[in-house]
C-alpha cells in the first residue's frame, strides 16, 4: 500500500514550487493496491461488474486537487506498473482498464487508460501520455480526481469484460498489484521515488513488453474502452 509519509515527502518537494526542469522528477503514486479477485468478485462488483473500485483510503488522500497548477501533473505521463501475481494457466490475453473519475467532469465525465495487454505472471510497465488516453479531455483536471475504477478484460476491446467469457476460469481468479504513479510535465519516472518497490531482476530488460491491443475501426474507436460507465460519474 501507499507509505503515506513517503509520499508527502514527495508532494513536499512539489510544494517547495521546484519547477521541473530543475528537479529529477516531481511525482506522487496515485495509489499502489494489491488485491485478489475471483469471478464472484466479478459478478457482485456495485455498480458495476468486473471493476475493482479504489477510493476512500486506497486512493493517495495527499493527491493534488488542482492537477495543472502549481504543478502540471495533466500535460505529464502516467507510470503504470501491473504485477501479475497469480493467474490462472493457458496464457489467456488479459488486460485491465484504469479509469480516472473525477470530481467534475463534463462530455462522457471519465477516462481511461490500461495496463496493455499480458499472457503471463510477471511485471508490465509503461509511460502513457496524460494527453493520449481515451476521454482524457473529459476530465476538468484542476478540480481533481474522487476514484479509480480498474476493470478487467480481455483482448477484444471495450465491451470485453472477463465476468461474461463463457471461459471465465481462464482469467479468474488472479491476484495483481497495480501502481500509478503520476508523473509531471518535463520530469521523468523515477521508481527510487516509490514505496516498497522490489528491484528489478537482472533480466529486466529481456521480459517482453505487453502485446498491443488490435487497432479497432473507426466505427469501435467512438467509445473503444467504454466499460459500461467505469464510474457513476457525479
Amino acid at each position: 500500500m501507499i507509505g503515506t509519509h513517503s509520499v508527502r515527502a514527495v508532494l513536499l518537494l512539489a510544494g517547495l514550487g521546484l519547477a521541473a526542469s530543475e528537479a529529477n522528477a516531481e511525482q506522487f503514486v496515485l495509489f499502489d493496491v494489491t488485491f485478489t479477485f475471483t469471478k464472484d468478485d466479478a459478478d457482485n462488483s456495485k455498480p458495476n461488474k468486473s471493476h475493482y473500485y479504489v477510493k476512500g483510503k486506497d486512493i493517495n488522500p495527499d493527491r493534488p486537487r488542482n492537477w495543472t497548477a502549481p504543478v502540471d501533473y495533466r500535460n505529464g505521463t502516467v507510470h503504470i506498473r501491473a504485477e501479475v501475481i497469480e493467474k490462472p494457466a493457458g496464457g489467456a490475453p488479459t488486460t485491465w482498464t484504469i479509469c480516472y473519475i473525477p470530481n467534475k467532469g463534463k462530455g462522457n465525465g471519465y477516462g481511461c487508460t490500461g495496463t496493455g495487454i499480458y499472457r503471463e505472471k510477471g511485471v508490465y510497465e509503461q509511460d502513457v501520455s496524460m494527453k493520449k488516453f481515451w476521454e482524457n479531455d473529459s476530465i476538468i483536471w484542476s478540480e481533481g480526481i474522487k476514484q479509480m475504477d480498474l476493470v478487467i478484460k480481455d483482448d477484444s476491446g471495450g465491451k470485453g469484460h472477463a465476468h461474461k467469457r463463457a471461459d471465465h476460469e481462464k482469467f479468474f481468479p488472479t491476484k495483481m498489484r497495480i501502481t500509478v504513479v503520476q508523473v509531471s510535465a518535463g520530469s521523468k519516472y523515477d521508481p527510487s521515488l516509490v514505496p516498497n518497490l522490489p528491484p528489478k531482476p537482472a533480466d529486466a530488460e529481456k521480459k517482453p513488453k505487453p502485446k498491443p491491443e488490435p487497432k479497432k475501426t473507426a466505427a469501435a474507436a467512438t467509445k473503444p474502452d467504454d466499460c459500461d460507465a467505469c464510474g457513476e460519474a457525479e
